[in-house]
């Protein structure tokens, strides 16, 4: 989850069609420590490195690029006019065929990315992302275990042995979504439990947390799910067994960020775990991110949860579909 209060006012929802909606796309990107990385090439050898987050900022089709990324690939900034709302935004670069991003159609003032200073939020080597704004309207697969992200074609069709679950969007009069936040639930201990599916969300372990949790690094970073503070402080109550790491991450610059260890959640049908939360405090949340979707949740689930799984976002349906490739069990299965 990177994401700015700013932007996620300007019509998230609002992806429009990409040039490749029939035929399947493969997307250039790296893998590191749980996270994906888009790393389209330009035609005079530049390269970009995006992150893709679904709990992330964006909007119309758009993704989301740093000023100075603009700056260093040479394109020209203008100003575009959405509503009452005036943006900075770019035309697509040219890039190297098989090496590009699906373009949206139909984005305001023919552009291809909003320019906002700091998207790439704490980690320097992030040029931007590609978000909410720009994911929704299409059917992603991340393939967590194969390390490959896919653009699928609009005919597509889930696969014997893959389970759904439902993803919540909030929706205006008409049905049609009005954020590309997606709501999905899990059980942990028992209980549902709303989360933003979250492929950004983002660990920086201390030494504590990193010895505790096992958690795969890159430079310091790595993938994790997120869990308010009231939550965990219940779960705590609850099962004074679950481990808690008091010191076990910094990734926000403090030295008493949380980490709980949860014996195992359920998603989409399968039964994983143990899986570590990272523990965020509850405005977050509760006023920061609930406010743009359709049900109050009380954190975010992460690459640690998805590592297991082929997991196929069909933004159109509202659906998610998961293929357990590793460590996952059917649930009521022996």
């Amino acid at each position: 989850m990177r994401w700015s209060i700013a932007m996620l006012g300007i019509g998230l929802a609002a992806a429009s069609t990409t040039s490749c909606a029939q035929s399947r796309w493969l997307l250039p990107t790296v893998y590191e420590a749980g996270h994906f990385y888009a790393v389209p090439e330009l035609q005079d050898g530049q390269s970009l490195r995006l992150m893709i987050d679904t709990g992330g900022a964006g909007g119309s089709g758009w993704y989301v690029i740093d000023p100075k990324t603009a700056q260093r690939l040479g394109l020209q900034v203008t100003a575009c006019a959405v509503d009452s709302e005036h943006v900075d935004v770019v035309k697509s670069p040219s890039f190297r065929p098989g090496k590009g991003l699906p373009l949206s159609l139909d984005t305001p003032c023919s552009s291809a990315a909003l320019v906002v200073k700091g998207i790439g939020g704490m980690i320097d080597r992030e040029d931007g992302l590609l978000g909410a704004g720009y994911l929704p309207g299409h059917i992603w697969t991340f393939d967590y275990p194969r390390k490959q992200l896919w653009l699928e074609p609009t005919n597509w069709r889930p696969q014997p042995g893959m389970h759904q679950t439902a993803l919540g969007f909030p929706r205006n009069a008409h049905g049609k979504a009005e954020t590309g936040l997606a709501r999905v639930t899990l059980t942990v201990d028992g209980k549902p439990l709303d989360l933003l599916l979250d492929t950004g969300a983002t660990a920086r372990p201390s030494a504590a947390g990193e010895q505790a949790s096992a958690t795969p690094t890159i430079h310091g970073i790595g993938v994790t799910s997120y869990i308010t503070t009231s939550m965990l402080d219940q779960w705590h109550r609850r099962h004074p067994d679950w481990r808690v790491v008091a010191d076990g991450d910094d990734l926000l610059g403090t030295h008493s960020t949380r980490l709980i260890e949860v014996p195992s959640v359920a998603i989409a049908g399968w039964m994983v775990g143990p899986v570590w939360f990272t523990e965020r405090p509850d405005a977050n949340f509760h006023q920061g991110m609930s406010q743009y979707m359709d049900r109050r949740v009380e954190g975010a689930v992460g690459g640690n949860v998805f590592a297991h799984f082929a997991m196929t976002l069909d933004y159109p349906a509202s659906v998610a579909w998961f293929a357990c490739v590793s460590q996952c069990q059917a649930i009521g299965a022996k």
